[in-house]
């Protein structure tokens, strides 16, 4: 019996770019005011090449884009002028600019409609994400019932354990969850490594082109509720 659902959050439940960009302009807006030396020797662009340098002098923070951004603020204040001491204090101040304006996302058409409709019936759910996307802050505490990110569990999916944490978390066997995402790699192949069913949310109607296939692919998230449940009619057909 399938009894819980988790979703990955960005690009599922709703389009990440527009978050980060409105996300990244207030950081700068912030500095502006806060960190003048920053906005001096660095462009609203300039955040991509100094997170490249970043990840080049610490490649094993790349699971955590908290941690990234946390350091680039870091970096990009030293290189600015600011001493260590302030550096520490901006980095944080801005960082928890950021992360708020970050949490601010619009839904995706019919994502809160169908959650509340899984909720109504029966189901546990969860987010299982590579973001740093909260789900009390953007407003689903009250249809979400657990949260796993790669910042918490320290790695990022496709791999097997942060899938393993949910599954030690709810007490539940990989065949009793359905892991629904965007990404053929982190969300598809990263749960079907794990033992749990997944589907696929295809809302550009793409091609597949992984080898493994998911058990089910929606291209609306209205559609997602009768998708999990040929999938439940199917394994008790099974069973």
């Amino acid at each position: 019996m399938i009894k819980c659902i988790t979703f990955d959050l960005d690009d599922t439940l709703w389009a990440v770019s527009p978050v980060v960009r409105a996300a990244n302009h207030t950081l700068y807006e912030w500095l502006y005011e806060n960190a003048p030396l920053f906005n001096q020797t660095y462009q609203l662009r300039d955040l991509n090449t100094l997170r490249e340098h970043v990840l080049t002098q610490q490649p094993e923070i790349s699971y955590s884009v908290s941690r990234i951004r946390r350091a680039v603020l870091k970096h990009g204040l030293l290189q600015a002028g600011y001493s260590k001491t302030e550096t520490e204090t901006l980095a944080e101040e801005a960082f928890d600019v950021f992360y708020q304006a970050r949490q601010k996302v619009e839904f995706f058409e019919n994502a809160i409609g169908m959650l509340e409709e899984l909720k109504a019936s029966g189901y546990m759910l969860g987010a299982i994400s590579n973001g740093n996307a909260d789900v009390k802050k953007v407003g689903l505490s009250h249809l979400m019932d657990f949260q796993f990110s790669a910042d918490g569990v320290g790695v990022e999916k496709p791999d097997p354990f942060i899938f393993q944490q949910m599954l030690a978390h709810t007490q539940l066997k990989p065949e009793q969850v359905i892991h629904v995402g965007d990404h053929p790699v982190h969300d598809v192949e990263g749960a079907k490594a794990a033992g749990l069913w997944s589907i696929w949310v295809n809302l550009n109607e793409q091609a597949w082109e992984e080898n493994h296939f998911p058990d089910g692919e929606v291209h609306s998230l209205e559609d997602l509720p009768a998708k999990i449940e040929t999938i439940h009619a199917a394994r008790r057909v099974r069973l």
